[in-house]
């Protein structure tokens, strides 16, 4: 290894092998693993700000599926394949047959022959498992109307750089619970034993066999899981506070009854006041300053929302490397 360069090497007591295995939700993989790709993670930017070579992919294609639009997702995914060697497709639904009515069985066994790895962002959770249960290559979760589990790798890793440590630490997520990054975040948090607590009002609680599966992990991990209405109970001596758009692409028409409903919840400089006086700021991005969070919190000191967004091409390319290097 290069001497001059100091990262955190993942962890050689780590055993296991992640080659051939989709990454669909947290929940699928153990603490373990998912500590271990946070490592990998570190390795790879370290790597990449000394502007070292790590072409572990050379040769490797991997096709991107988009259902849904994307800004960090696509250019993420892209960038990481380069990086690390390999190619990336972008295809989307409107220009392949899958958006003509071709069956998710036929277009993943045929997509299966051409490339080493698809990535999908869409609307469906099940369709996406469809996909995976028929592709022969390893499927990745860019999102899902259920699950968002690349960005909340990205976020862990995020909150491991500014706070040194994820154990412990409590992490709140105010908004709409019934919410991919929710759902991811509850998984992830307890996963690596993270207090975790959901604000939102009623109407917006997040799925309940999610939270029912978070509380049986963080049983076992020494997390918390809390679901609340209450924002300033939520926030509490928070140490992360994390948000979300209150419209995603789809609910568009609800957006005036969202607005009414959610907007106690809003993170500004007031209700942040009961979280620790350190506490950190993540947004997925994109963020409508003035609805979810205000611009004094998203654009302030507090605020680490282009590190989080920088870190989805970190934690992708771990994902990738691990999935795809026998």
């Amino acid at each position: 290894m290069l001497e001059a360069i100091k990262w955190s090497q993942p962890d050689d007591s780590f055993q296991g092998s992640l080659t051939g295995r989709d990454f669909l939700q947290l929940s699928d993989f153990t603490t373990d693993e998912i500590l271990y790709l946070l490592d990998v993670a570190k390795e790879l930017k370290a790597l990449q700000k000394h502007g070292k070579p790590h072409h572990y992919l050379s040769g490797k294609i991997l096709g991107m599926i988009f259902e849904k639009s994307s800004t960090r997702t696509r250019v993420s995914f892209e960038v990481g394949m380069m990086q690390l060697g390999g190619q990336a497709i972008f295809l989307s639904s409107k220009d392949i047959q899958l958006g003509r009515g071709e069956t998710i069985s036929d277009t993943a066994k045929v997509l299966s022959r051409y490339v080493d790895c698809l990535m999908i962002r869409t609307f469906s959770h099940n369709g996406i498992e469809e996909f995976a249960h028929h592709a022969t290559v390893p499927v990745i979760n860019g999102l899902t109307d259920l699950q968002h589990p690349c960005q909340v790798m990205a976020d862990l890793l995020t909150i491991l750089e500014h706070k040194g440590k994820l154990a412990g630490l409590k992490l709140c997520y105010l908004g709409d619970g019934n919410n991919n990054m929710a759902h991811s975040l509850m998984e992830g948090a307890a996963k690596v034993g993270m207090h975790i607590s959901i604000a939102s009002p009623s109407g917006y609680m997040p799925d309940g066999k999610i939270t029912e599966k978070a509380i049986k992990i963080g049983a076992q991990t020494g997390s918390t899981i809390m679901i609340t209405n209450d924002p300033k109970e939520g926030i509490l001596d928070a140490d992360v506070v994390v948000t979300d758009v209150w419209t995603s692409m789809g609910q568009e028409e609800e957006t005036e009854a969202r607005i009414k409903a959610l907007q106690s919840f809003q993170v500004n400089k007031e209700l942040c006041k009961h979280a620790k006086s350190d506490f950190i700021f993540l947004h997925c991005l994109p963020a409508h300053r003035g609805e979810e969070v205000t611009a004094e919190i998203i654009d302030g000191p507090h605020s680490v929302v282009f590190d989080e967004a920088e870190n989805r091409l970190h934690a992708q390319k771990a994902i990738l490397k691990e999935l795809l290097i026998k």
